[in-house]
């Protein structure tokens, strides 16, 4: 019984308190109440595709919308070849197209929240990678109309963490707040990044591991996620993110 009191005392500090914390601060923030409301325009992180010559890739990721944004962010993907006028943009959400192209801005605010750039690749490194990213893209295994849910996965995090753990070039993982992202494809319980260079382990989504370069050491449990990061020394807290350098 005493062991079972600091467990729970444990999971509350570890998980609990930093989600109810969020909560807390975001109930009160002052936020649109619909997406019809929401401004989805151009935040300006993203350099002008038309004035630059070379490929890139990008990925971003933003706060979502409704009290879903206390412990969630929604992320995407944005290519631009060699020359190229325009970017393209690549997301999964839960309306619309399987896998939806340019439906918004490709740096644009998501529920009005900017987005922060979590890859950025540029150059004759992003060149390269481009075929490689869109292959990743048409083999998502939940592509298909209604193969999307928003807890605990398959969602649009999903579909990000499976292009990064396809493409390990792009040396990166989601957000800590990227709910979602450890939903692994096709219902598997482990996976090895394509480079052998991280592993997870996990139950559907709701709890689970990852340890490697890239992702650190990572606890996962009912969407959220608290660990450490080797690479790039900071602390993952749930809902919150990341803290460090």
């Amino acid at each position: 019984m005493k062991y079972a009191r600091r467990l729970f005392l444990a999971f509350a500090m570890v998980y609990l308190l930093p989600a109810l914390t969020s909560a807390g601060f975001w109930y009160f923030k002052e936020r649109p109440q619909s997406w019809r409301e929401a401004d989805w325009s151009s935040a300006g992180v993203l350099p002008k595709a038309s004035l630059t010559q070379g490929a890139a890739i990008y990925v971003l990721s933003a706060t979502t919308g409704g009290m879903k944004g206390a412990v969630a962010s929604h992320a995407w993907i944005v290519t631009k070849e060699e020359g190229a006028p325009a970017y393209s943009r690549y997301e999964k959400v839960g309306w619309g197209r399987p896998i939806r192209k340019n439906a918004y801005e490709a740096d644009g605010r998501w529920y009005s929240n900017e987005p922060r750039i979590v890859v950025a690749l540029r150059g004759e490194v992003a060149k390269r990678l481009i075929p490689k990213v869109e292959r990743a893209i048409a083999t998502y295994p939940y592509s298909s109309p209604g193969a999307y849910r928003l807890w605990p996965g398959p969602n649009s995090n999903t579909f990000v963490a499976h292009v990064l753990r396809s493409v390990p070039e792009l040396d990166a993982v989601l957000p800590p707040d990227a709910v979602g992202r450890d939903y692994l494809p096709e219902g598997r319980f482990f996976a090895i990044d394509a480079d052998g260079r991280d592993l997870h382990a996990t139950l559907y989504g709701l709890a689970g591991i990852s340890a490697g370069w890239r992702s650190g050491l990572e606890v996962h449990f009912m969407g959220l996620v608290a660990g450490f990061d080797i690479a790039r020394p900071g602390v993952k807290i749930p809902a919150i993110g990341r803290v460090g350098i």
